[in-house]
Formats: structure tokens, C-alpha cells, sequence
């Protein structure tokens, strides 16, 4: 018999309702690096009006703001992570090394 891989997809819930996973994640550090929604959307593949909706679903789940939004004018429009975001993305990225730590401890155990 071949080698054993460990599969495993984390995500964090509150509630039974999904507040971050891989792709939540994703889309997060997109907007931080993009400075833009609609262009972090574009990036990942997705619609604008889903990127509303997982942003929306995360910070009602949360009761805290993500994203601050600027509307357009002379220099246009812009997005950018709040505090709290950044310290969720952190917090995310902790519980899958943790995981990945551990699946590779088995893997090789």
C-alpha cells in the first residue's frame, strides 16, 4: 500500500453559519492587496455581487465591520480591511498551521 494522505478543509462557524474558510480568506486578503472589491473579485473568479454577499454574511455573523468602503470621487473609490479583519485572517491562518502541523506529524508518523 502507497503512502496515506490526510484531506481536511477548514473553516471557523459561529452559529452553525460559516464566517471563514479558504476561499473567505482568500477574498479578504485580495481586497487587502488590491485595495478594491471589484477588482479582488475579478481576481478570484468571482462575481462582484458574491463578494458583497460573503462580506455581508461575515460581518452580520460578526457583528464587526471588515471592510471600509470610499466612495469614487476625483482619486476614485476604494476598500481596505479593518483592524478586526486582519487579526480574523491571522487568527485563520493559525488554526490551519495547526492543522497542517498535525496532518504532517501523522503523514509521517
Amino acid at each position: 500500500m502507497g503512502k496515506v494522505s490526510i484531506k481536511y478543509k477548514v473553516w471557523l462557524e459561529k452559529d452553525g453559519e460559516i464566517i471563514i474558510g479558504m476561499g473567505r480568506e482568500k477574498l479578504l486578503k485580495e481586497i487587502d492587496k488590491t485595495g478594491s472589491i471589484k477588482k479582488a473579485a475579478e481576481n478570484l473568479g468571482i462575481s462582484y455581487k458574491k463578494a458583497w454577499e460573503y462580506l455581508k454574511a461575515m460581518e452580520n455573523r460578526l457583528g464587526k465591520k471588515l471592510v471600509e468602503t470610499h466612495k469614487g470621487g476625483k482619486y476614485g473609490g476604494g476598500s481596505q480591511l479593518t483592524p478586526y479583519a486582519k487579526k480574523l485572517i491571522s487568527d485563520f491562518e493559525k488554526v490551519q498551521q495547526s492543522f497542517e502541523n498535525l496532518k504532517k506529524t501523522l503523514e509521517d508518523g
